[in-house]
């Protein structure tokens, strides 16, 4: 949801007043000391509180998670001395427990005893079942996800006794579990849900987008859709890990558009928490050594240039392999992102990498008489002209990327026209495969390599980028999926890398940093797999 301009300068009034006024923003907030107050501006919005309805925004995901359970959670590790999420990892959240056959094709869950919603009435397996039924049945975001771990029905999801849930599956699926750790896996008050539900919306749709029926961490105590959510915290939560409390009783999410003003925010110390600067700011922070910063590749995302690979001349490997050749890549990763983040470039093997993780850096270098030779090879000596486009939303990163693909294809005789787009005509024309030439980013929820090219590399549909059809990497994806011996698995996708390198269909650039600027104070950050701030693990020194 957009802000207007008047909401804007509300915001900024209300961050900018002295912590003890009765500010728009923080009056509320009185009761809770400052230390225990944490205040997160953003320069997006949060559109819905159920992060389950189409167009949701991540920083509605970052709110679900805290004020929503699921019924398990990943883990967390440390990695370079900052805390990542570990999706290899997973525990009970309202789940105390669980168990997966042998076979795999059952998973048993058992429901913690002491857990209740919100309202103080207890969590039963009922809500669960019914919560479950949503995510595949109803209209929204969870049911595409959910089928992604073989879940698709409601007769999949059976009580095998009071707080016990089974979930069924026809294959073992190596994602079934993961995907009920995923920010649409809601579990919710269906007793609640049910009261606020019609005929014509029986799932409480409608509601839920502006109410929660919960169990989570914190409440919602306020909700200003596009300008401030503000959360208390649930005193009588036990499913975080060994049943702790968060440290913060109270949490301001507020929207200020400016990035400029959102760092001003920061090193005054009128805000804790931001995770969306611009890289020429966070430097800039950085130097003046006021604010902590913890710089955390994200892992389960990418940017890309992608070829329409259904469209000519991009249909011919031979010319995505000569742009592949021509590109700059350092150049473009210091241009875009002031060197802040992970390169997939640069990789040395060839045929296929050593080992089976994705993104991985591929083969991808600049030699210039390369790409020359394959544009003749091709058939393209003389070169041609094309579009080159990218989102205004990215403009940041995207523009001086786009001047560097203009500057270097123009070396083999590539006419570049640069395109830059409104967000919503450029996401439209993305989703019909209308855009031939471009620069995008992705994030798969759940970072294994079976699932990132079942999802960006298989099917006619939004995320396949370059409209790929490899018959062989289908069948290696859809074997992947179910295969439940590691060894097999590992070579499985060992392959599909080395395809991908030899076909660029798409050319992985980088995984940028997410980068969180916090007052020194702040510990405990983590980089959470939907890119936004977990409040259960923060601490104030």
């Amino acid at each position: 949801m957009d802000i207007t301009r008047r909401q804007g300068l509300m915001a900024l009034t209300a961050l900018a007043a002295p912590a003890g006024l009765a500010s728009p923003a923080f009056a509320q907030g009185a009761a809770a000391s400052r230390a225990e107050t944490l205040r997160q501006v953003t320069g997006n919005a949060v559109n819905t509180l159920d992060p389950t309805m189409p167009g949701s925004t991540r920083e509605a995901f970052g709110i679900s998670m805290n004020v929503y359970d699921r019924l398990v959670a990943f883990g967390r590790k440390q990695v370079d001395g900052n805390w990542v999420f570990d999706h290899t990892v997973i525990r009970g959240e309202l789940a105390e427990r669980f168990e997966v056959a042998a076979d795999g094709l059952k998973i048993t869950l058992h429901l913690r005893g002491n857990a209740k919603w919100h309202d103080g009435t207890p969590v039963t397996a009922e809500d669960v079942k019914w919560s479950l039924d949503r995510a595949v049945s109803a209209k929204s975001l969870a049911g595409p996800q959910f089928t992604t771990g073989s879940l698709s029905k409601p007769e999949q999801f059976r009580i095998a006794g009071p707080g016990v849930i089974e979930v069924l599956l026809d294959k073992p699926d190596r994602l079934a579990l993961s995907n009920l750790a995923v920010p649409y896996a809601i579990m919710i008050n269906s007793k609640l849900a049910k009261q606020n539900a019609t005929a014509e919306d029986p799932w409480a749709q409608t509601w839920l987008q502006n109410n929660t029926a919960a169990s989570g961490a914190y409440k919602v105590e306020t909700y200003r859709p596009g300008v401030q959510v503000t959360l208390t915290r649930n005193e009588d939560w036990k499913n975080g890990v060994d049943g702790v409390l968060p440290f913060f009783k109270r949490v301001i999410l507020q929207t200020v558009p400016e990035a400029a003003t959102r760092a001003n925010l920061i090193e005054r110390g009128d805000a804790d928490l931001s995770i969306d600067l611009q890289a020429s700011d966070i430097t800039t922070l950085e130097s003046r050594a006021k604010v902590k910063v913890a710089s955390i590749p994200q892992t389960n995302g990418f940017t890309h240039i992608s070829f329409n690979t259904q469209v000519a001349p991009f249909d011919n490997v031979k010319v995505r392999q000569a742009i592949a050749a021509a590109l700059p890549y350092d150049s473009m990763f210091k241009a875009a992102l002031f060197g802040r983040g992970r390169p997939l470039f640069g990789g040395s093997f060839s045929g296929q990498p050593a080992t089976a993780d994705f993104p991985q850096p591929l083969p991808l270098k600049q030699d210039v008489e390369r790409a020359k030779a394959l544009l003749a090879e091709a058939g393209l000596a003389n070169g041609f002209s094309t579009p080159f486009a990218f989102s205004a939303g990215q403009a940041a990163t995207a523009e001086p990327l786009a001047a560097l693909v203009q500057e270097a294809l123009a070396k083999i005789g590539v006419k570049v026209e640069i395109q830059k787009m409104p967000d919503a005509q450029f996401n439209t024309l993305v989703a019909e495969k209308k855009i031939n030439f471009y620069t995008d980013a992705g994030t798969a929820w759940l970072p294994a390599t079976y699932y990132f090219f079942y999802l960006y590399f298989t099917r006619d549909q939004r995320w396949n980028f370059a409209s790929w059809n490899n018959p062989r990497i289908v069948e290696l994806s859809n074997a992947a999926r179910f295969e439940t011996d590691q060894a097999a698995y590992d070579a499985a996708c060992r392959e599909m890398i080395g395809i991908l390198a030899e076909q660029v269909p798409l050319l992985m650039l980088w995984q940028p940093n997410m980068d969180a600027v916090m007052g020194p104070a702040i510990q405990n950050f983590t980089y959470q797999f939907y890119r936004q701030v977990d409040f259960r693990d923060l601490k104030r020194a």
